[in-house]
């Protein structure tokens, strides 16, 4: 197992609207806070939305690899659950590349993983025996707090690239958009998997996973945008397709089917300009760990989203 203090150094960018200082560092990687961001390029305006989907999420982080690639900067970033933690990440100002490997450095050192997690457990054994719920619980917050780089500032206002983040209002039975204020609760209210992770309590209302009611928030940045890419990672299943599944398993793979459902809704509604959908159908939802497999088999995405975009800007122009 890797030894985290020996990862070897990173240079990433830090957004200006952030007060200059030493440059913070996470799991022995070294973020520079040195670097102002060049204006928007001139041209057509791009806006990118990723979506919910768990562990297939890790495909977002190769189609900002190719936005990097061909120096697009998009205009405006939407999230819902790990498509808002790598959004805010991206929006912070950390290449895509450099975002890879610091997940893969930090999901090879599976102790470290596991160490975190439960140090944001908030259920107990006792609580299963009692009928009070779920024993591995986990505080989303804390999470949140345990996993998200120190190059992600405080609020919105601070990052490079305008971000809007969904959760879903528990008690309101409506999607609730974040996109000022503090950045960390509104994220872990977008990753609040029910069942998985305690609701998180913000901005006066209680909230889940941003999945349950907008799982690929491309709709919010049509009026930002002369294109808007979105990429979807809800839709199919793996090559098992028999017998009884697992009830973790029935849970999770049950709310990727809702998701799938209403993105397909939406896109009766009128679909994103460009729309991915990364080969990532075999991979469920808490396979983190096959983080390798999963950017392999997202690789065919990023010479897609590449391809489209270029067609695109064509079309614009």
């Amino acid at each position: 197992m890797n030894d985290l203090a020996a990862a070897p150094d990173l240079s990433v960018t830090q957004k200006a609207r952030r007060s200059p200082r030493a440059a913070p560092a996470y799991d022995g990687i070294v973020v520079s806070g040195e670097h102002s961001p060049a204006p928007p390029a001139p041209g057509p305006r791009i806006a990118v939305a990723l979506g919910s989907g768990g562990a297939r999420g890790l495909s977002h982080v190769l189609v900002l690899e190719a936005l990097d690639d061909l120096g697009v900067k998009p205009v405006a970033l939407a999230g819902a659950s790990i498509g808002a933690l790598f959004a805010s990440v991206y929006a912070a100002g950390m290449p895509a590349r450099e975002l890879r490997q610091l997940v893969a450095h930090t999901l090879r050192n599976r102790g470290e993983v596991m160490r975190r997690l439960l140090a944001a457990r908030v259920g107990r054994i006792s609580h299963l025996f009692a009928g009070l719920g779920n024993p591995v619980l986990i505080d989303a917050e804390q999470m949140i707090a345990g996993f998200l780089p120190d190059i992600v500032p405080e609020t919105f206002e601070e990052l490079g690239i305008p971000l809007q983040v969904v959760a879903t209002d528990y008690w309101g039975r409506c999607e609730r958009m974040f996109e000022q204020g503090p950045i960390r609760p509104a994220v872990a209210a977008s990753l609040a998997i029910p069942g998985l992770m305690r609701p998180v309590q913000h901005g006066g209302h209680t909230l889940v996973d941003g999945g349950a009611v907008n799982p690929l928030p491309f709709d919010l940045l049509r009026a930002r945008a002369d294109i808007v890419l979105a990429v979807d990672i809800t839709g199919g299943h793996g090559t098992e397709m028999r017998g009884v599944p697992a009830p973790f398993e029935a849970m999770f793979a049950t709310l990727q089917i809702m998701a799938s459902s209403i993105v397909g809704e939406k896109l009766k509604n009128g679909a994103p300009d460009i729309l991915i959908r990364p080969n990532v159908h075999d991979f469920r939802v808490l396979e983190f760990f096959r983080f390798a497999a999963i950017f392999k088999a997202s690789e065919p995405a990023k010479d897609e989203v590449k391809r489209r975009l270029a067609a695109a800007l064509e079309r614009v122009l």
